[in-house]
């Protein structure tokens, strides 16, 4: 399993993110994100990890899941001798915010509280079409793709929104109010509160899918939030 590391210039890191890219689990990659992780390398002092995780139909669940949590686990293990510092977050676009809300699940039930926080962003968090948000993308090509031979896709690994979400790290959630899975990310954040989730939902009007990743005001606004809430989290500046 691969990785690509991104690092401050002429300092230390104030903090880790590990990032997990978009792509609808079957497309994408690390290097994809490149432009974005350096934007937040520059911007908050931190090195960014970007999994290069195992992609569908070829690699379908738990595939992936697995590869970001062997990312999550070394980091846990190795951050601080590796950059200086083991206060850790994860950011997700989509794809990449499910599979973020799944190692944070993943290393709660492992007793191991390693992340300080998580920035999600336009996840899908019901992929088995059981609640009405989640039947709106039940035709989607990546659904069975990343599913794979999976009997049930309630399977907390698979879907989030029906995990155990107690003891889980603060979130961000960044959803555009015309993305198609703009009620999926409201029935996750209130998955989240119902938990005790220390949960910061924002949404952004007239603002598609993966809106963060295009360079629009409203993304830049958006981003600079996001700055700010992981700037809080990592004590960047303390």
């Amino acid at each position: 399993m691969r990785v690509r590391i991104h690092t401050p210039t002429g300092q230390s890191a104030t903090g880790v993110l590990l990032e997990i890219h978009t792509g609808g689990f079957y497309l994408g990659s690390a290097a994809g994100s490149d432009l974005r992780n350096r934007r937040l390398v520059d911007a908050l002092g931190v090195a960014v990890v970007s999994v290069d995780y195992r992609l569908a139909p070829e690699d379908p669940w738990p595939a992936a899941p697995d590869d970001c949590e062997t990312a999550a686990l070394w980091l846990a293990e190795h951050s601080d001798a590796r950059f200086g510092t083991s206060r850790l977050a994860t950011i997700g676009l989509s794809a990449g915010s499910t599979l973020a809300a799944a190692t944070l699940v993943r290393l709660r039930d492992r007793g191991i509280p390693a992340f300080e926080g998580a920035v999600l962003q336009c996840g899908t968090f019901d992929l088995s079409a059981q609640t009405p948000a989640g039947r709106l993308i039940e035709d989607e090509y990546f659904l069975g793709a990343y599913a794979g031979a999976a009997p049930d896709l309630t399977n907390p690994d698979i879907s989030p929104i029906f995990a155990d979400l107690e003891g889980l790290p603060p979130i961000l959630m960044v959803i555009g109010e015309d993305d198609v899975l703009f009620e999926d990310n409201l029935a996750m954040a209130a998955r989240l509160l119902a938990a005790d989730v220390d949960v910061d939902l924002r949404v952004y009007p007239a603002s598609p899918h993966a809106f963060t990743a295009h360079p629009t005001s409203m993304a830049q606004a958006a981003s600079s939030g996001i700055d700010v809430w992981l700037r809080n989290r990592l004590g960047v500046g303390e």
